[in-house]
């Protein structure tokens, strides 16, 4: 009986904490989505028909290039890492190269 108390109080006092926590952001830049004509879904639908593989990180970030902002995507296909670029406001692919090579 000491030891349900025990794990008991124990994960109430966790299930507390973490209902407390700040929520993590979905994906770096996700405040910038509001000036994003393009959403995340219909920006990684477009990512994945450019480079089909696992998104393993997705960013939403102002750069040159295109109209200032893009949705990065990190994609693994066959054990190779590639960037795949995303203007939020056309949706058109301004980047889908291998990691640290000129887009294609």
């Amino acid at each position: 009986m000491k030891r349900f108390l025990i794990v008991s109080t124990l994960a109430l006092t966790l299930g507390s904490a973490a209902a407390q926590a700040k929520p993590a952001a979905a994906y770096v830049g996700q405040n910038l989505a509001k000036t994003a004509k393009i959403t995340l879904a219909q920006a990684t639908k477009s990512a994945l028909t450019a480079r089909p593989g696992k998104i393993t990180d997705t960013e939403l970030e102002k750069e040159a290039g295109g109209s200032g902002l893009r949705y990065s995507f990190d994609i693994t296909q066959a054990g190779v890492a590639y960037e795949v670029g995303i203007d939020a406001q056309t949706g058109k692919v301004l980047e889908n190269a291998a990691e640290g090579k000129n887009p294609d």
